[in-house]
């Protein structure tokens, strides 16, 4: 199994991963676009052995049969956690934190590896190669965002799929476009892995729909049906979004079509009902 290396540079704000090198990249265009930001200060830099040394560690939770998390502490870049789905042909990790470390890398062998590590969108792509070349897993990411250059550490491992795909048996990949025109969901045994292609609120009885979270930036109309309409062909009563929580964890599809209407009267300027 590959370790990763040690002068990977990491931008602590989004969590993008850039090859290793002696001298940090001039900039990340993830934060530079609109729907991230650049500190006041100025664009800092890490490298993976640098967030080890200021204490960031892995760790790992049971979340249901046959799915468990992989998050890090303290949080970093967007702060997401990874979701990893058992397969009869090999387990997936989906939205990769932007750091990981042998005791990760470890636990996960222990429950049988990656055959498969994919996103929802390029703020989660994290260490996605590293994941990918520590298991020999491919990687699965849609083709409309790796053709504009999202993905910041490009890699022969890297395969493109457009539309809806069966990653393993029972894990299907489906883009909905909407917050990038590749974000997508995974659907498993009758739940959605959104990262934030959908926000689940608070309350988790709701989601959103959002160009940009920091920037407090909505999404059209246009945007917030195609995501929809793309996620109708599917059952599902549960819905993780990219954090630990919350959690939807029932009636979740008519919660999506319920706040789909809602936050489109709401663009209509129907602020009362």
């Amino acid at each position: 199994m590959a370790m990763p290396s040690p002068a990977i540079w990491v931008c602590p704000t989004c969590g993008a991963n850039f090859p290793p090198g002696r001298e940090p990249p001039e900039a990340c265009p993830l934060c530079q676009d609109e729907r991230q930001w650049v500190p006041p200060s100025g664009q800092v830099w890490k490298t993976m052995e640098e967030l080890a040394r200021e204490g960031l560690r892995t760790e790992v939770r049971d979340v249901e049969p046959d799915l468990f998390g992989v998050g890090v502490r303290p949080g970093v870049g967007v702060g997401q956690r990874g979701l990893v789905v058992r397969t009869r042909e090999g387990n997936l990790l989906w939205d990769p934190p932007p750091f990981l470390d042998g005791p990760a890398i470890d636990a996960v062998r222990e429950r049988g590896g990656l055959a498969v590590v994919t996103s929802s969108h390029p703020h989660m792509y994290g260490a996605i190669v590293e994941w990918s070349q520590a298991f020999g897993a491919e990687i699965l990411l849609p083709e409309v965002d790796v053709a504009a250059g999202w993905l910041m550490r490009p890699d022969p491992a890297v395969r493109t799929w457009s539309g809806a795909v069966e990653a393993l048996p029972g894990v299907t990949l489906v883009q909905c476009g909407g917050h990038f025109p590749g974000s997508a969901v995974a659907h498993w045994n009758g739940a959605l892995f959104v990262g934030d292609t959908l926000f689940v609120t608070s309350g988790a009885d709701r989601v959103s729909f959002i160009w940009s979270a920091p920037n407090r930036l909505p999404l059209p109309e246009r945007e917030v049906r195609g995501i929809v309409e793309a996620l109708s062909p599917y059952d599902y009563d549960r819905i993780y979004g990219g954090w630990w929580d919350p959690v939807i964890d029932h009636d979740a599809k008519r919660i999506v079509e319920r706040s789909a209407a809602r936050y489109i009267e709401i663009l209509h300027g129907n602020l009362y009902i």
